[in-house]
């Protein structure tokens, strides 16, 4: 793993190991926190605290939620500073310095949230408690200093918590293993196609709440400005936190400067939208986006990739694939668009923001034939 930070440890693999495999394995799984890692050592005495604007609340503990039904989920998580280093070339950001990797692919397995509320009589597909509850805040175990020794959180409209389409997990298990510590053992929420800071670890209590959390993470961090917008100016309640991350794409199989021996290459990468967006085509440019081709897109072996298709995970990324000849010397660039017909920004400048979030511009790469003198 490639350390982006020693504290609070945060750390991706190299981007080769990305395309190795459609589920990307716990070893090479991306490590975001906020703070020191915790540890939760009697499982039996264990359990989340569920309250709030609710009219029975309860404590679950890991007995119940191994009492329901267990789900698997495929899905994508990708914080939303992936790729931040390059936003900071065009004018230097504040974050974690993260390349392309800060995103993987894993199955999740757990219980469903919608069944979890369902045990202190929150119904499926419920927009409003009866007590005025629209938000679920998620509340961990880990303590960060943004929250002045307190513990992070986050949260997400009560619609979406109580809607099985969805698919948000209170996850026990990642690719079949029960998870780590790294990545929230004993229990971690997952929101499918939302920034990764959603998704919170090491579960600590839910609480149903009128409006949306007020922790540091929603309010002062994980939002989108524009350009013009600097630390003198900035003003946190103008923009909403952050949810869905827009279509994206990276190239893993080769570095930002290359030295090859032929002039016949294959590149390879990753594409992924938020929200469930599937993805409709990877194009892929040799001469730095004057003409294109399209590259293949898959997911799981030997089944045919439609970003529509019940058979497709639609939580989770694509790998592509592409073959080209490359002159001498070339700028490799890839885009892609989603169903929806979003397609990745062609310049960083355009989307340039003081925290250097979503950095979803064209990724390009620099090739040369011959081998580097360094």
């Amino acid at each position: 793993m490639v350390h982006a930070s020693e504290e609070p440890f945060n750390a991706e693999p190299p981007r080769l190991a990305l395309i190795s495999s459609y589920v990307t394995p716990v070893d090479y799984f991306y490590k975001r926190n906020h703070g020191p890692i915790p540890i939760v050592e009697d499982i039996d005495r264990y359990f989340v605290s569920i309250s709030g604007l609710v009219q029975n609340p309860k404590d679950i503990f890991m007995k119940d939620i191994w009492s329901l039904p267990k789900y698997t989920v495929t899905a994508t998580l990708q914080c939303a500073g992936n790729r931040r280093t390059a936003m900071s070339k065009t004018r230097k950001v504040k974050g974690v310095g993260w390349d392309v990797a800060a995103i993987g692919n894993a199955v999740w397995g757990g219980a469903k949230l919608t069944d979890v509320l369902e045990l202190i009589g929150v119904p499926k597909l419920t927009s409003v408690t009866s007590l005025g509850g629209k938000h679920i805040e998620f509340v961990s175990i880990d303590k960060c200093k943004e929250e002045h020794g307190g513990p992070y959180k986050a949260s997400i409209p009560l619609s979406q918590a109580t809607n099985p389409v969805a698919d948000v997990l209170l996850a026990y298990e990642m690719n079949g293993e029960p998870l780590n510590r790294d990545h929230g053992y004993p229990l971690r929420v997952i929101v499918p196609g939302v920034i990764g800071a959603r998704s919170v670890k090491w579960l600590d209590s839910i609480n149903i709440i009128a409006e949306e959390c007020q922790g540091f993470f929603m309010q002062k961090d994980y939002k989108m400005f524009p350009p013009s917008v600097d630390w003198e100016n900035i003003n946190w309640s103008t923009r909403n936190p952050q949810m869905d991350f827009p279509v994206q794409s990276a190239i893993c199989s080769l570095e930002d400067i290359n030295f090859v021996k032929h002039e016949k290459i294959t590149i390879k990468g990753y594409a992924v939208s938020g929200g469930g967006r599937g993805i409709e085509r990877v194009d892929v440019s040799t001469d730095g986006g004057k003409t294109w081709v399209e590259a293949s897109r898959y997911q799981k072996p030997g089944i045919p990739y439609n970003a529509g298709d019940s058979c497709s995970d639609k939580w989770a990324w694509v790998l592509f694939e592409a073959e080209a000849e490359v002159p001498q010397s070339a700028e490799i660039v890839a885009k892609a668009v989603d169903v929806a017909a979003n397609v990745q920004p062609e310049n960083v400048e355009v989307i340039w923001n003081l925290r250097g979030i979503l950095n979803t511009s064209w990724h390009r790469v620099h090739v040369r034939i011959g081998h580097s003198n360094m």
